[in-house]
């Protein structure tokens, strides 16, 4: 498990998260004033008064500290604040530190989530937004050899229109240098990309490019050093406007928030996963903890992959040791030579995709239909054909 990400909490455990983040806010504080003029020591509490702007987080901070939560309006209103650029990194840092203490509600997350929506650099094509898939998931988790960006393209390949929200990792071996590996141009512009998803029936778009306005609070999230709202809020905001998703979260406890923030989103169908054994994938070595949303609902249900058919591995198996050996795996996932754990665990994924698009009515056809992708030689043709058109 990433050591940078949180636990579950409750009780003395809540107390230690509470404790390192107070810790993690009186260090940003001085990470963040580092260099800059101290406060005299002989001033008087009238003179620490703030002034007040159109970017005040007080209202916001108030009610959390308070262990209240915000509603979708507040919310909204506190990361208007944020991404304008408006609010002080002191308040910034409160503000998402405090948030960190617990999970987020599915309202909180809709506010976020319809901010960042609204200052994405988004890209259009004639590709209807309501048809598009995002395999992309918040990272976090026991580190595989990227099974997002394998199944992206094999569920292309089996007809999907896939636009793959990504970015790179502190690994190493993110989605973007991974495809950048194996020679797709994850920088392309937005018309490139919208050329991908309608020529190839793919795109990758590169998270740094289309969220300009997150720059704002990015000093104040590398200052406190905890994963922050930010970390779940990257997949939820797809620049193509994906009505569709496979979402895996780097935890049990963020799936149903997740979950009923898509649904309020407005998603056609999606799915929040979370695996047993701690991947924001689809595990085969593990029962799955699943929230399909459709239809303005939500069902929660456990997939185990042994009742398809899948045999559990070594975790060893689906690990890549670098860069290389993880652009190495997908290449052998997408060309047919690998006929190991490393498919089993991307055909569970691309079936997944492949329901949330309607072109599978349940996994077994889903992966059904992912091995057909590969075995037919189409999963890789549509990777040649994303490495051409997006170097043009």
């Amino acid at each position: 498990m990433n050591p940078g990400f949180p636990r579950e909490t409750s009780g003395r455990g809540s107390l230690f998260m509470v404790m390192r983040v107070l810790q993690a806010v009186k260090g940003v504080c001085c990470r963040l004033n580092h260099g800059r003029s101290r406060i005299p020591m002989n001033q008087g509490p009238s003179e620490f008064a703030r002034e007040q702007s159109s970017g005040d987080l007080t209202p916001f901070i108030e009610p959390l500290l308070a262990g209240r939560t915000l509603d979708t309006g507040q919310s909204r209103d506190a990361f208007r604040a944020i991404m304008s650029g408006n609010a002080t990194e002191a308040e910034m840092g409160a503000f998402l530190a405090l948030l960190a203490t617990r999970v987020p509600t599915g309202d909180e997350l809709t506010g976020a989530a319809t901010v960042m929506r609204e200052h994405v650099d988004g890209l259009s094509s004639s590709v209807d937004p309501s048809t598009i898939v995002d395999t992309a998931g918040t990272g976090g988790a026991p580190k595989t050899f990227n099974v997002s960006t394998a199944s992206a393209i094999v569920a292309a390949g089996a007809g999907a229109r896939v636009a793959k929200h990504g970015n790179r990792s502190r690994t190493g071996r993110g989605s973007a240098e991974v495809l950048q590996e194996i020679g797709v141009n994850v920088d392309a512009g937005r018309d490139v990309q919208a050329r991908c998803l309608e020529q190839v029936g793919v795109c990758f778009c590169f998270a740094i490019h289309h969220h300009p306005a997150a720059r704002h609070a990015m000093p104040v999230r590398k200052a406190l050093g905890v994963p922050t709202v930010f970390n779940l809020l990257g997949p939820l905001t797809n620049p193509a406007g994906a009505g569709r998703q496979v979402m895996g979260v780097y935890a049990d406890r963020f799936v149903l928030p997740v979950a009923e923030a898509l649904n309020q989103l407005g998603t056609i169908d999606s799915i929040v996963m979370h695996s047993e054994d701690g991947y924001d994938e689809f595990s085969i070595n593990a029962p799955v903890h699943v929230a399909r949303i459709s239809n303005g609902s939500i069902e929660e249900y456990t997939l185990d992959p042994a009742s398809l058919g899948i045999e559990p591995v070594d975790p060893a198996d689906l690990c890549a040791s670098d860069l290389q050996d993880a652009a190495r795996i997908v290449r052998s996932v997408l060309d047919g030579s690998d006929r190991g754990p490393a498919r089993d665990m991307t055909l569970l994924s691309t079936a997944a995709a492949l329901v949330v698009s309607g072109i599978s009515d349940d996994f077994e056809s889903g992966i059904s239909a992912s091995a057909d992708s590969i075995d037919s030689g189409r999963a890789m043709s549509t990777l040649q054909a994303l490495i051409e058109v997006s170097g043009s």
